[in-house]
């Protein structure tokens, strides 16, 4: 198996490969949509507005590439009936999922537990870790009919070490760390692998609102730092799982 710090991926690294990218209206899930349409895949954006979904879906204008499929969703809002609907919908289209990222997120505010607003802690521990638990459910059919199918969830920085006043965005993501480990022992004996992917300090939404003064042009952006994800939705993967890893691994 190739390692990630070597990998650089071919023209057709994803081709053929049907993806779901949650949050991929902005930062690294739009980055991560158009890397990978160009790549080859049949890519299902997901966000919350269909008019900023057209907007990503009309920047990849090769005539090779697949048309992107457009999934409009609201994590907070929606229930069992749209996540049904949703599995359906990818069957009827594509009959199988090979790649499922958990990327979309909120940050919610940075405050000390004895002062955070309770609602909105709990709308940040839902969108952030109840939906991705909620879809991955209903997706895991889709993807055991995959040959070679790749769940990913987004990780950071703070996932590591304990920091103050990072709320329930902190939670959230040492919880899906959990889950993570948890589904990739769960799925062990399956062609399901789950692992997650730190990008590292990178100019996004949720980085600004966390850090309103820093110098924006001093970051990664998100195109730069891919090359996890491309490694871990292709097959040059293949077999590794449960792995917490870093653009370092």
């Amino acid at each position: 198996m190739q390692q990630l710090t070597t990998f650089q991926p071919a023209a057709d690294a994803l081709r053929g490969r049907v993806i779901l990218i949650t949050g991929a209206t902005d930062g690294i899930g739009k980055a991560l949509a158009i890397a990978a349409a160009t790549l080859g895949a049949q890519v299902i954006a997901h966000g919350r507005n269909q008019r900023k979904l057209e907007a990503v879906a009309n920047l990849v204008t090769d005539p090779n590439t697949h048309p992107m499929a457009l999934l409009p969703l609201d994590f907070e809002k929606a229930g069992p009936a749209e996540y049904e609907a949703m599995a359906d919908a990818i069957e009827t289209n594509f009959g199988r999922l090979d790649g499922l990222v958990h990327n979309a997120a909120m940050l919610a505010e940075r405050a000390p537990i004895e002062h955070h607003d309770i609602q909105k802690w709990l709308r940040a521990m839902h969108v952030n870790t109840n939906a991705p638990f909620i879809l991955t459910r209903h997706c895991l059919p889709l993807l055991k009919k995959s040959e070679d199918a790749s769940i990913i969830f987004s990780s950071c920085d703070v996932a590591s070490q304990a920091c103050a006043h990072w709320g329930p965005y902190l939670v959230s993501k040492w919880a899906n760390e959990g889950m993570m480990r948890m589904l990739a022992d769960e799925l062990s004996n399956t062609k399901v692998r789950v692992n997650s992917f730190n990008p590292g300090i990178t100019n996004t939404k949720i980085r600004m609102q966390a850090f309103s003064a820093e110098n924006r042009d001093a970051l990664a952006k998100p195109e730069d730092v891919l090359k996890g994800y491309l490694f871990l939705l292709s097959n040059s993967s293949k077999g590794l799982t449960g792995q917490a890893l870093n653009s370092t691994t």
